[in-house]
């Protein structure tokens, strides 16, 4: 019997985890399930039903184990409202003993109350010794378990939520997206954007995640169009290509004793340099040139 596998998320616009549900033969999208994980036991939300799912990575799949029940809910509540007095102790500490060199980032309770996971990020590249900032906030909770889980800057970013560079509300990676993908600067000159570091790199430092957007269009569309520096011929006769427009399908062409005219991509055709030197070599000579022999 094939297992039923379902999405479940733990945060809003968190990562999806894939559960074994064959337990639950009527569980629902929306409804609230307790999972064991990595950090111990969570309250989750079925986001999706997998109808073809990688295969397992520990060689089976996790079961959930029950639907949430309302205490579930309210013990769940409860612990995220110990998580932020957690926070605010974890970080004095951090700042008593001069670790200037990491952020505390965030600090959650498993919804059993039995782990607390503290969520830093390192400033530099050099490796920081958390052993007594661990031992002390153990102090603090004798009776759970307490773990310090290195995250990215990336993270950090989409834990801190807060307005975008393009002015929504909320950023990008806190509103709706799951996982970060590769972004190079190839990603920014193919959309012709500036490389100015302002123009480009996001609040954690980073490129953009936004460049991604668009550039498989921009790409696609760069590639129905001569670069530029190329030579093409025009309605007016032959040119150099001098900017592209992508999203116009156009490009500007500076033609002779003309000037730049836009041209749309159907107006356009290549130039072929062994055309172009055959028609000359065809031409009549000029009876005027001191160069032409007759014999």
């Amino acid at each position: 019997m094939q297992p039923r596998i379902v999405g479940v998320r733990f945060q809003p616009s968190g990562k999806i985890y894939h559960f074994d549900a064959s337990g639950l033969a009527d569980v629902q999208v929306g409804d609230r399930v307790i999972v064991e994980t990595a950090r111990g036991r969570q309250v989750g939300e079925v986001v999706q039903f997998v109808a073809d799912p990688p295969p397992p990575p520990e060689g089976r799949w996790k079961a959930i184990e029950r639907r949430a029940t309302p205490r579930d809910l309210l013990l769940h509540h409860l612990w995220q409202q110990r998580s932020v007095a957690a926070l605010i102790q974890c970080r004095a500490r951090a700042a008593e003993l001069g670790l200037r060199e990491i952020k505390i980032a965030s600090a959650e309770f498993s919804s059993d109350g039995k782990r607390l996971t503290f969520f830093f990020c390192p400033e530099s590249e050099e490796k920081v010794d958390l052993k007594s900032l661990r031992q002390d906030m153990q102090k603090e909770y004798p009776r759970v378990q307490i773990e310090m889980r290195q995250i990215g800057p990336r993270d950090v970013a989409k834990i801190m939520g807060g307005v975008g560079a393009c002015g929504m509300e909320k950023r990008c990676c806190a509103r709706f997206l799951t996982e970060f993908s590769p972004i190079t600067v190839k990603m920014a000159k193919e959309q012709g954007i500036s490389l100015t570091p302002p123009e480009i790199t996001g609040i954690c430092g980073r490129l953009r995640c936004c460049l991604l957007y668009e550039y498989e269009w921009y790409a696609a569309a760069r590639q129905q169009l001569p670069k530029k520096g190329k030579r093409v011929v025009t309605p007016y006769g032959e040119g150099k290509v001098v900017e592209v427009f992508p999203l116009r399908m156009s490009v500007r062409v500076a033609l002779p004793n003309i000037g730049e005219r836009e041209f749309h991509r159907d107006q356009l055709e290549p130039w072929d340099e062994a055309e172009a030197l055959r028609r000359q070599s065809s031409a009549p000579p000029c009876q005027d040139c001191p160069h032409t022999t007759t014999s």
